[in-house]
């Protein structure tokens, strides 16, 4: 991309919508700051999603968020999925198949349609992010020689042209065969997940200078995946939370005076959190009875469910309902530290209501959705489900070590693909299983 361009920026990043940890007032005082105008960066938003809605039409392919900034850039209606794909795992000398974000979500979406548009931004300066320039190959790369191993044409990583040096390309390929063996030790079904796939993975990529290769459509013989970079971002608003309110509201916004759309994006932000009330429970497969989902709030009920594990949530003081558990863990970094302590009354809880009836339904909730319930619901399986997910009394300690910990980790991942426990959590879920008796 030329450095010569329109007058706004070309990033939805500067916009700074709140995310958990950003207040309305923050936002609202950073975009003062700014000597850059909101109604410009919205402007941006609008005209960067067109170019992306225009690549979906070239390939007749669904549109997938990189998330978190790739939501900015796809409207509702066409999104098809989300991937979490990390750039960290591209840093130059950091490459990684990450294990904990598999994305195994997405298979089945790209086999039926022959691929799919992964879309996501980069900071300025960048014409890619490192997510689509190395992260992705790097995992497609793996998929294509754990799943097609005698289809060998697609097993060298596919790299952008003329983006990374010989060297670094030479250092990221000799590591993949130990990422493919590091996802067998998951013991994941793979016969399952080819038939998910359905056949290998040809990458192109698509961004606002080019189209490579240029004459790339889906075909018979591979699952078209193209990476589109949809933008230049800066550092700062790498956060999806806004985007819903953006493409809502995209015409109240447009059409909103430059010194009145600070007020309308404040009410809108506090309207939306108000709303955001709906949750879905994920069922945890290959179990049948054990479901995760987000908090509904201190005193929040949880439907239909048998039992209740609430890692967040205070006992009352009136003493908790005999098919609730009430962790009590505080917030963050402080919570994973109490969850080590709380992960045995986990354990006697579910030993005692699974040892009378293993059948019954098990919800586990935490503030996100994404790490302390993960946590409680990994050492749970660790202790009391064998690999076919059914109930069981109780693990042999000696039978549970890291990897044993590792594979039960990738249940939940890929049944909730926007799982994140924090390595705090995971450590103390460790230290936990990894204990010894006296």
């Amino acid at each position: 991309m030329s450095s010569e361009g329109p007058a706004f920026p070309v990033s939805v990043s500067d916009l700074h919508f709140p995310s958990a940890a950003v207040s309305v007032s923050q936002l609202l005082s950073s975009l003062r700051r700014s000597a850059l105008s909101v109604t410009n960066r919205l402007r941006s938003v609008e005209a960067d999603a067109r170019f992306v809605h225009e690549v979906a039409d070239h390939y007749e392919l669904p549109l997938i968020a990189n998330e978190r900034c790739g939501s900015w850039y796809i409207d509702p209606a066409q999104k098809a999925a989300s991937a979490y794909f990390k750039s960290t795992d591209g840093h130059t000398g950091q490459w990684n198949f990450s294990l904990r974000r598999l994305n195994l979500q997405i298979l089945s979406l790209a086999r039926d349609h022959g691929g799919c548009i992964i879309v996501d931004s980069t900071r300025r300066g960048k014409l890619m992010p490192d997510a689509l320039s190395k992260t992705i190959p790097i995992w497609c790369a793996v998929l294509n020689r754990t799943l097609f191993p005698t289809e060998p044409a697609l097993h060298p990583v596919q790299f952008p042209p003329n983006f990374l040096t010989a060297s670094e390309e030479a250092q990221i390929e000799k590591r993949i065969d130990g990422f493919v063996k590091a996802l067998q030790e998951l013991k994941l079904d793979l016969k399952q997940l080819t038939q998910d796939l359905g056949q290998p993975i040809q990458i192109a990529w698509a961004n606002q200078s080019y189209f490579y290769p240029t004459a790339l459509q889906k075909g018979e013989k591979y699952n078209l995946f193209v990476l589109c970079s949809a933008s230049r971002r800066v550092h700062g608003a790498e956060a999806s939370e806004g985007a819903p309110v953006f493409w809502e509201n995209k015409d109240l916004l447009l059409a909103t005076e430059e010194s009145e759309l600070p007020d309308v994006i404040k009410e809108l932000m506090h309207s939306h959190g108000k709303a955001d009330t709906g949750r879905q429970a994920a069922l945890l497969r290959p179990s049948s009875n054990l479901y995760i989902t987000q908090a509904f709030g201190a005193s929040g009920e949880y439907g239909d469910y048998d039992l209740v594990i609430s890692c967040n949530d205070k006992p009352p003081e009136s003493g908790s309902s005999a098919n609730r558990l009430d962790l009590g863990c505080g917030p963050h970094k402080i919570g994973s530290r109490d969850l080590r302590s709380a992960l045995g009354k986990v354990i006697d809880f579910v030993e005692k209501h699974f040892n009378t009836d293993a059948s019954q339904s098990l919800l586990v909730a935490c503030e996100t959705g994404k790490d302390l319930s993960v946590g409680t619901l990994l050492a749970i399986i660790c202790r009391f489900y064998d690999d076919n997910g059914k109930f069981v009394d109780k693990q042999p300690q000696n039978h549970i070590d890291k990897q044993f910990i590792r594979q039960r980790l990738a249940w939940i991942i890929t049944s909730k693909p926007d799982a994140n426990p924090s390595r705090a959590t995971l450590q103390s879920v460790n230290a936990f299983l990894l204990q010894r008796p006296d």
